[in-house]
């Protein structure tokens, strides 16, 4: 990579430009010169305005889910099922806190292609939403609130992974260059797809026994949302790599794929301390060989090749998370169809 690519700064996008005569064909996700008008008549992305018109199709609200089983099955869980519902949430709760403020402050300022402004402005609307559904969830149960709110200042292991995810967003604050916010984009593929999901599915499998059903389900509402984030960001790189193939260099590979590694270990180590090795079947190489699949397929979703070879060993989350067909809802005795906007992404 040579050095100049490596420091390219980019600039923050004017909230005002009317001196700007750029074209549709023009546009550029960064790197741009937007007269900042939403003119959304003329479109360079179809699969941003697609998305943006699916997103407010699948609005939804937390207090939807009524809560109150929850607090009846929280009590009757393990001592380790408590914990381990405790750290989930901890960690959820931390990640989606990151994820709005990254989004306002840090990534959409730089992005310079107005439909793609838009979902990201969606997108950080849903994820400040999902924080609102993790406060319904931990009233509904109540006993340890402020402990869950404050898990991230005293829980070491949860304070070093925090730390690690935030750093490559804090990297892209302190030097906004093209390579920084390249490389947080892959961080997005990373955090929607892998961090998420594992975290999605301790919630899943205490459903699959019968407890916490609610729960499950407002994280079902939560991951139909970061479905929709994954698709984002995979259609930002996979653009960026026709628009810009001058940034997508072998040793770009090389550390975006240390990257995911990374992100497998920490990972895994982190669902085996909420699992404790006792929870529901969940042994320690079920949740690496999960963490796994998941990175060979994020890789593979953005070009990059497959690194670990696993198939997914825990296939009946993907039912439970389901909504994009028609079926009987395994919480409820009702038939729900979620696939409003148009747009599929199942297999995320």
């Amino acid at each position: 990579m040579q050095e100049n690519t490596i420091h390219t700064k980019i600039a923050r996008k004017d909230i005002y430009n009317p001196h700007s005569n750029e074209t549709v064909n023009e546009r550029r996700i960064f790197g741009g010169n937007p007269t900042a008008i939403f003119e959304l008549n003329k479109i360079k992305y179809p699969w941003a305005y697609n998305i943006w018109r699916m997103m407010l199709a699948n609005t939804w609200f937390p207090e939807e889910v009524n809560m109150n089983a929850d607090k009846r099955d929280y009590a009757l869980l393990t001592p380790q099922e408590k914990q381990g519902y405790d750290r989930a949430l901890a960690q959820l709760i931390f990640m989606d806190s990151l994820q709005t403020n990254n989004l306002i402050d840090n990534i959409n300022p730089y992005i310079t292609c107005t439909e793609i402004n838009l979902v990201l402005v969606r997108q950080a609307y849903e994820e400040s939403l999902h924080a609102q559904s993790y406060a319904v969830m931990v009233d509904s149960i109540s006993a340890n609130a402020e402990e869950i709110y404050n898990m991230w200042r005293k829980d070491k292991k949860l304070q070093n992974k925090n730390d690690y995810i935030a750093n490559v967003y804090i990297d892209l604050a302190k030097s906004p260059t093209e390579i920084n916010l390249l490389k947080a984009m892959y961080a997005n593929q990373i955090l929607e797809g892998i961090y998420f999901y594992s975290g999605f599915s301790f919630f899943y499998t205490l459903a699959k026994s019968g407890k916490m059903l609610n729960s499950a389900q407002m994280i079902r509402f939560i991951q139909r949302d970061e479905i929709t984030h994954l698709n984002i960001f995979q259609n930002m790189i996979t653009s960026l790599q026709r628009e810009r193939q001058d940034l997508f260099t072998p040793q770009l590979q090389e550390e975006v794929i240390e990257m995911f590694r990374q992100a497998v270990d920490i990972e895994s180590s982190w669902g085996e301390y909420i699992t404790q090795g006792q929870i529901l079947g969940l042994t320690s190489q079920i949740i690496r060989d999960y963490i796994e699949y998941l990175a060979d397929k994020r890789l593979n979703a953005v070009g990059l090749p497959r690194i670990y070879g696993k198939n997914n060993p825990i296939k009946w989350v993907d039912d439970y998370a389901k909504f994009n067909d028609q079926r009987t809802n395994f919480f409820e005795a009702k038939v729900t169809n979620y696939s409003k906007g148009g747009l599929n992404f199942d297999g995320f």
